[in-house]
């Protein structure tokens, strides 16, 4: 367990150009983009080695799939040790809808995470597969992030790799906890052999191909089996609640086909210093 000298800088949501709307980059101009292909392998027994465990923060329950959905299958069929934190419950996706009133809808979306890493493959029943989550209120993680640095010091044990979406993602949950856990990898890296990823995941959505506001001299790419592809793919489709439209608010999927198409290239890119 770590011991925490003093409290981390308040972190303040900078989310300024990086907005989440309209369609977004399609998938097609994405693989279009010669940079992707340039980009250094990431080697799963190299990077990755069985005697470390894998800890993956996931905003929301959903995100270990959208950004992980393909490396999960690699660490598992490796025989890593794999933590899944949820950051927090998901539970306000749906603001003022009959049809998911936060409480069921936080019951909801953990039921859908499970069975997402189910048609995955990954069990949560296999001995080396966990999940927790750290119960944040949906979409307050940077008003949290004190109380988030010091769930991490009782969290953490000494060579974890740790996973965490993009710094500056795009969505304010998704940077706090980029931030939070990144910072916290850098402060104990020394003394706790920490290794910190970060995951692209809306930022497929805002950036354009080459976008200088992703530091792609740090992206390693995943290349995906096309089993793996498929897998990923179907286990995206298991968060009914966030890929279909809300009836009694008319409101639109949260993940929409064309961000649910993004996010199935056979690919995925972290980010490492």
């Amino acid at each position: 367990m770590a011991t925490v000298d003093s409290k981390p800088a308040p972190l303040h949501p900078i989310v300024g150009d990086r907005l989440i709307a309209g369609n977004g980059t399609s998938a097609q101009d994405w693989q279009a983009w010669q940079g992707l292909e340039s980009l250094t392998r990431l080697d799963i027994p190299t990077h990755f080695p069985t005697h470390r465990r894998v800890c993956i923060f996931a905003p929301h329950p959903d995100d270990e799939i959208l950004g992980c959905g393909g490396l999960l299958q690699a660490l598992v069929a490796q025989g890593n040790q794999v933590l899944i934190v949820s950051v927090t419950q998901g539970e306000k996706s749906h603001p003022n809808s009959p049809l998911y009133p936060t409480d069921k809808l936080a019951k909801i979306r953990a039921l859908e995470s499970q069975l997402a890493l189910e048609t995955l493959g990954s069990s949560l029943d296999l001995p080396n597969m966990s999940m927790i989550s750290l119960n944040f209120p949906d979409g307050e993680v940077f008003g949290r992030q004190a109380d988030f640095f010091d769930k991490l010091t009782s969290l953490i044990q000494p060579a974890d790799i740790l996973i965490t979406p993009f710094a500056y993602d795009g969505h304010p949950d998704h940077e706090g906890t980029g931030q939070v856990v990144q910072r916290f990898a850098h402060e104990f890296k020394s003394r706790l052999n920490l290794t910190c990823y970060q995951v692209l995941i809306w930022a497929w959505h805002w950036a354009k191909p080459g976008d200088s506001r992703i530091p792609w001299h740090k992206a390693w790419r995943f290349d995906l089996s096309e089993l793996q592809a498929q897998r990923k793919s179907y286990a995206m489709r298991c968060f009914s609640s966030q890929i279909y439209a809300d009836p009694t608010t008319e409101t639109a999927p949260i993940l929409s086909d064309t961000t649910l198409t993004r996010l199935s290239q056979p690919f995925e890119v972290y980010l490492h210093d």
